[in-house]
């Protein structure tokens, strides 16, 4: 096998597939869109069932849009902060078996790319070339999955977080406070119901999902949470608690 075929066959073996990163970002900010806007609805309609005051309605909706978001950035920012110490930690053990005993870090690399196919030979080939040029990143990619120059960046996963939760809660906030009390709860069920159908198909979407059957699932969702909180609230407004 001549350098061109040895260098095609390793590509098809060794790229990185980036469009499904790309799609776990999308999928993630798709349901912290769709987290935000069952949360805040259930919580407006809610206290909306058991007060009929602008002033209450909008400082529980703030107050509730302000600790989701906080509360979804940092629980994001904790989780990829794990997920980037275990990664590090990873690559150091890599970097210690490679100063160890890099001939049997070698064999292993070559085994690797053996087992998905390649001849002895090309396998042997690959993995040496491989090794000359960045040893930690070729054996960290090939034995872990990892690529060290684009480990996951805790702050950037907690600000989308944050941001596709106020997005979503953004919607039932502003359809509670901007109607007239007669059209608060109609026009918050209507707007929640339509950016949940959104919501729903684009998670389907991303996720490879049957798109009607997922958005009746997320549009019964958030429909049967404003439904429970809006009884709760007018029972509670109508004892006087």
């Amino acid at each position: 096998m001549n350098t061109q075929d040895t260098a095609a066959e390793y590509q098809k073996l060794h790229t990185h597939d980036t469009s499904g990163g790309k799609l776990n970002w999308l999928r993630a900010a798709v349901l912290g869109a769709n987290d935000g806007i069952v949360s805040i609805a259930a919580l407006v309609v809610g206290v909306a069932g058991a007060s009929s005051s602008p002033g209450v309605i909008l400082t529980a909706g703030v107050a509730g849009l302000l600790a989701g978001a906080l509360s979804m950035a940092v629980g994001e920012y904790v989780s990829v902060s794990t997920q980037r110490d275990t990664e590090e930690a990873l690559i150091e053990k890599e970097r210690y078996e490679l100063a160890a005993a890099p001939e049997q870090e070698l064999e292993e690399l070559a085994a690797i790319y053996e087992a998905k196919g390649l001849s002895r030979a090309t396998a042997k080939t690959v993995a040496e070339e491989l090794t000359a040029r960045d040893p930690i990143a070729a054996h960290v990619d090939a034995e872990l999955n990892i690529d060290p120059n684009e480990l996951t960046n805790p702050w950037h996963a907690a600000f989308a977080s944050g941001a596709a939760f106020l997005s979503g809660a953004a919607i039932p906030l502003v359809a509670i406070t901007v109607p007239p009390a007669t059209l608060r709860i109609p026009a918050t069920f209507a707007a929640v119901l339509v950016a949940l159908v959104i919501t729903g198909m684009l998670s389907a979407h991303v996720g490879g999902a049957r798109k009607i059957r997922a958005t009746i699932r997320v549009v019964l969702g958030g429909a049967l949470a404003m439904i429970i909180t809006f009884g709760i609230g007018t029972l509670f407004g109508g004892v006087g608690i």
